[in-house]
């Protein structure tokens, strides 16, 4: 419904500068990347052009339409329409997994089940990276994590390896974004 009424204040337009100076140190030819909820996808390019075998996935037919719109043809076929926690993706397939506004646009009961998923998806030392939404839970979407909750949330199957400040965070997360890199730990889940 957002997406076609064009009600989307989580859509960034463009590739973040955390995400821009994340690709240019880890380009990765031969390596894979998912990205869930991929709404619009401005995303899926840069990482294509950082050497990454790109899958998006999102359940919305509006914002894949619009994504798929966007992209060259090749392109536009790398996305899924589809549920991320259902879709049959292959376990430990994924180098790399992409957050931009996923987990904060469900509901706190099934964080654990995106940590769990992220987790099986990820190869053993691969990266989960993005942004992640500190603020209230009450009103949402977006529904904020509490301060430490990131760590509860993800320790068991992630190690913290960068956590900064978002500087150029759109009006509706200002102030309450944090760019993370988190590798996954190798021992089985």
């Amino acid at each position: 419904m957002r997406y076609e009424a064009g009600r989307t204040p989580w859509d960034f337009g463009g590739v973040p500068a955390a995400l821009r100076r994340f690709l240019s140190s880890h380009s990765a030819k031969d390596r894979t990347a998912l990205i869930p909820g991929c709404g619009t996808g401005y995303e899926i390019e840069a990482f294509a052009q950082a050497g990454y075998a790109v899958t998006a996935i999102d359940f919305s037919p509006p914002a894949v339409a619009r994504a798929q719109a966007r992209l060259a043809p090749a392109r536009a076929k790398q996305i899924v329409l589809g549920d991320f926690f259902t879709h049959a993706f292959t376990d430990a397939s994924f180098d790399c997994i992409y957050e931009r506004t996923f987990l904060c646009a469900l509901p706190p009961d099934r964080w654990p089940q995106v940590a769990a998923r992220f987790a099986t998806l990820l190869k053993p030392d691969g990266l989960l990276v993005g942004f992640f939404y500190f603020g209230d839970k009450e009103e949402g979407p977006p529904y904020g994590l509490a301060p430490a909750e990131d760590a509860r949330l993800l320790a068991e199957y992630f190690v913290l390896k960068d956590d900064q400040p978002v500087k150029d965070s759109l009006p509706l997360f200002a102030g309450r974004e944090r760019w993370q890199v988190r590798q996954r730990k190798t021992k089985p889940i």
